[in-house]
């Protein structure tokens, strides 16, 4: 079962640099179990050039890559994106190896071979370190960190469920959400049935943001797919 993630969070994106198939591939597994979009590739150049151009909001990256090693990747994705989180992999007698990654940019490691519910833990503590404490769209703002929603200035009271589906929508403003996910992020990750408790949700969240039910403003209903909170 994956781990707790934040509802008012997207999934986080994780990209794994490690040329090992063997640490990579159960590796990859693992992080998607745990609800992660998860990249990987084999080579210190391909990493860069993804690491570089795409919005990952965590590195894992082997220090001796081919191409170009773990610790060159972690300097050139710092100077495009410094707040991006990078955790290292070292070899069994690699403590130089450790204090290298640090002093390249680096915000963790984990010596090989790793304890995978040992990675994993420094993944999320990770990922909660660089996780965003505020969201906003059109005119609605939450802080994520005390549970508290703002629209047009004017503090909304929300049940715990009505914030986290308000949260989710606004994290992915002008995309649409599909039940399904809603359900798996809001209710249970094991969810499987009705959705009509969603729709009750829904109801009442938009009768506590103004909007008209036959004619929403802020949450669009896509027909057999989902919501849209509109930006």
């Amino acid at each position: 079962m994956p781990a707790e993630r934040p509802y008012d969070q997207p999934v986080a994106r994780v990209l794994i640099a490690e040329d090992d198939e063997g640490i990579r591939d159960p590796l990859v597994r693992a992080l998607e179990r745990e609800g992660y979009d998860v990249d990987a590739v084999g080579d210190g150049l391909e990493a860069a050039r993804i690491a570089t151009e795409d919005q990952h909001d965590l590195l894992v990256l082997d220090i001796g890559l081919p191409g170009l090693d773990g610790l060159e990747v972690c300097r050139r994705v710092r100077e495009e994106r410094p707040d991006v989180a990078v955790l290292f992999l070292t070899a069994q007698s690699g403590e130089l190896d450790a204090v290298a990654g640090l002093d390249a940019g680096g915000d963790d490691y984990v010596t090989k071979p790793f304890r995978l519910a040992e990675l994993l833990a420094r993944v999320r503590a990770q990922l909660r370190r660089v996780a965003p404490t505020e969201a906003r769209a059109a005119d609605v703002r939450l802080d994520l960190g005390a549970r508290r929603a703002w629209q047009a200035g004017r503090e909304l009271e929300l049940t715990p469920k009505e914030f986290d589906l308000l949260a989710l929508l606004v994290a992915h403003a002008g995309e649409v959400v599909r039940r399904e996910d809603i359900m798996s992020q809001v209710w249970d990750a094991n969810w499987f049935g009705s959705t009509k408790t969603l729709d009750m949700h829904m109801s009442w969240l938009r009768r506590k943001l103004g909007d008209d039910a036959a004619a929403p403003r802020r949450i669009a209903t896509v027909r057999g797919v989902g919501f849209r909170f509109e930006p």
